[in-house]
């Protein structure tokens, strides 16, 4: 688990020693991916300069030292993330001849590239991972991101520079380097709280997307492949379901899941697990304890405020394991002083309610370990989300109206007076919304006339419903999967949104808040629900395994209740975020007041101030709950703030920036 960047000076105007010391800046800015080792190496006649930082995991003596070449010279390697099969594919690789200098992955890799090909070697390795592979020979670089995207990778040319490594901030020392705001990707982001890959928000730059192979020659984009393509895996698995009998799909489910986890358990350093309490992590902590003699290091962290607060799950489930157990109760304070570092270390926009507590277990668990097992994926895999029931809700009200009536039925939602929404407020279920319900209905008129079903999902998920209308000058580009390109692949509306969260949501939000949020304190984190032979087996269960009698994730819960009873998980999802609506009234409420201020979104251009004043008034009055929405502007205006100011992108590369315009005083 590393950092990595570069850059090909496509004119040649650089010396080897400006190739180095350029490389060796643009890698100390990302030194908290990987603070045990810093290593350049520069190839002068191609005007190419590489950076890595290390956090040594794996092999940590100086042979498992990053840039590394091939033992024929031709191929040198950067590379951020762990290849879990390393030890199989380096005994087939021995077989063949290759002599190891040291044991670590990434010379495994760099064989396997050597020997059998970039193609062949990608379809072997099973890991996450972010690639920069340089062929001397054809002077070649190949841009290569895990098949789930779980590491990031990003590259673009400005001018006669190419740029590629870890995160954009690698790329703000380098004199060539220009930040300008992409308005498109602005817009996307207010949608969604993120911004969707291949975007990002700066002009020029994109994002590898997963599962992706990026050939670049000469500063230019030659060849973009899917060498894993999860659209293919899951309408492949879908269209020949197995079958399976329970007691079958529990066993293999098991075996195939405790493999992933006793994979993820290599390490040369300290090893334990986050543990909410809730069905994922506490499978994936089970499964971990059932595979090691010694008692498993767990971590959570608990809110005062009772509504949002799972610790005293997690203590249970750790006490019923046997783990070595650690808890953090977060005050506002403590998460009031850490989100002045949010837009360090998150280098785009990134609006996730949970972002914060993310950082903050992070940073608890750093203190004891170096790589924490996490249950990400669970809820994408195995239909785990509400979202996806009210989705369905909702689509089925919907073909329930007759195609002619439907502009007719949104024309009297729309038109209902907003008293009597308030009037049948209470006899509406909270699980199909939080927001008032004459706002919930207006969507649903909207829904009636307008898009298909993904675009009604699209709604569901999204932030800010008309962000073209927030952002001046932006236009939300739609990717065709909202706009009904899976549904004849995928029919089953079901399914097909989990499709598209594999594709969207969980690589662009919630991998990108694991990564950023671990990575800012040089903590490793591995997610065994995402090995792709688990994700591929998930993707060819008939549905009856994910959802049964109104409970989701049905095959997980059986393989967790085979080690934890059942009394100790069966309660309501609690999602992993701080109090933000209660914060943002409170404690939180000058430091929103001073972001949000009118007079400077006026001057800056880029949001129309009247929209989110109007949003702040109605949430500080209580009318709204417009918290997640409100996040999205306070994230992009701390970003902006932080990395766009005259004079403040040098002070912002360092993590120990003053918080000196935060208030003290805590009410």
């Amino acid at each position: 688990m590393c950092g990595l960047t570069g850059f090909i000076d496509l004119e040649r105007r650089l010396v080897a020693a400006q190739l180095a010391g350029i490389a060796q800046c643009m890698s100390d800015s990302i030194a908290h991916r990987g603070p045990d080792d810093a290593a350049t190496w520069v190839d002068a006649e191609a005007g190419l300069g590489l950076g890595f930082r290390r956090l040594s995991i794996i092999d940590v003596s100086p042979l498992g030292r990053q840039p590394m070449h091939s033992a024929s010279g031709r191929f040198v390697i950067v590379y951020n993330g762990e290849i879990y099969n390393a030890p199989e594919l380096r005994r087939q690789l021995e077989a063949e001849g290759p002599v190891f200098r040291g044991h670590s992955d990434t010379e495994v890799m760099l064989e396997g590239f050597a020997r059998w090909g970039i193609a062949r070697t990608l379809d072997k390795i099973a890991g996450m991972f972010a690639i920069a592979l340089w062929d001397r020979q054809n002077r070649s670089l190949s841009l290569i991101r895990d098949r789930l995207g779980k590491k990031p990778l990003y590259y673009g040319r400005l001018g006669s520079t190419f740029f590629f490594g870890s995160q954009p901030k690698s790329f703000f020392p380098h004199p060539d380097w220009r930040a300008e705001i992409d308005r498109d990707s602005l817009t996307a982001f207010m949608r969604f709280g993120y911004v969707p890959a291949p975007r990002s928000i700066f002009k020029g730059l994109s994002s590898v997307r997963p599962g992706e192979w990026v050939e670049v020659r000469g500063g230019e984009v030659v060849a973009r492949r899917l060498y894993w393509d999860a659209r293919a895996t899951a309408t492949a698995a879908l269209a020949e379901p197995m079958e399976i009998a329970d007691e079958e799909a529990v066993a293999r489910f098991e075996a195939l899941l405790s493999g992933a986890v006793a994979r993820r358990l290599l390490s040369d350093v300290p090893l334990g697990a986050f543990l909410s309490g809730g069905v994922d992590s506490s499978a994936i902590v089970a499964l971990m304890q059932a595979n090691s003699a010694a008692r498993v290091k767990t971590f959570s962290i608990g809110f005062n405020e009772s509504a949002y607060d799972e610790s005293q799950h997690a203590r249970a489930v750790a006490a019923h394991l046997g783990t070595d157990h650690h808890e953090l109760r977060v005050s506002p304070r403590e998460a009031f002083d850490a989100i002045p570092a949010m837009p360090l270390y998150y280098d785009e926009p990134f609006a996730d309610g949970s972002q914060v507590p993310t950082y903050l277990l992070s940073k608890l668990t750093r203190q004891h370990v170096t790589v924490a097992l996490s249950g990400d994926g669970g809820d994408e895999l195995l239909a785990g989300y509400t979202r996806y029931r009210t989705g369905q809700d909702i689509a089925r009200a919907i073909r329930a109206v007759p195609a002619a009536l439907r502009p007719i039925v949104a024309g009297a939602i729309r038109g209902a007076p907003e008293a009597a929404w308030r009037v049948l407020e209470p006899l509406v279920p909270r699980r199909l919304g939080q927001s008032p319900l004459s706002t919930r209905m207006r969507r649903f008129g909207d829904y009636m006339v307008e898009g298909g079903e993904e675009a009604m999902f699209r709604g569901l998920v999204g932030q800010w419903a008309e962000p073209d209308k927030l952002v001046r000058g932006g236009r939300e580009p739609v990717d065709d999967i909202w706009q009904g390109a899976l549904a004849k692949r995928v029919p089953d509306f079901g399914r097909r949104v989990q499709l598209i969260d594999t594709l969207t949501y969980l690589p662009d939000d919630i991998l990108v808040k694991v990564d950023r949020a671990s990575m800012a304190v040089g903590l490793e984190a591995r997610a065994p629900l995402l090995d792709h032979q688990v994700v591929e087996f998930t993707w060819a269960l008939p549905q009856r395994f994910l959802t049964r009698n109104g409970e989701t994730k049905w095959l997980l819960r059986q393989v967790l209740f085979r080690h934890v009873p059942k009394a100790l998980i069966e309660r309501p999802k609690m999602g992993f975020v701080m109090p933000m609506d209660e914060w943002l009234r409170g404690p939180l409420r000058d430091w929103a007041e001073d972001l949000l201020d009118a007079k400077s979104m006026q001057a800056d251009g880029l949001l129309d101030p009247l929209p989110v004043r109007q949003l702040w008034a109605e949430h500080l009055s209580g009318r709204t709950a417009g918290q997640y929405r409100l996040w999205c502007v306070l994230m992009f205006q701390a970003w902006k703030r932080h990395w766009l100011a005259p004079a403040a992108v040098m002070s912002a590369l360092s993590p120990e920036r003053p918080a000196a315009a935060f208030p003290t005083d805590w009410r």
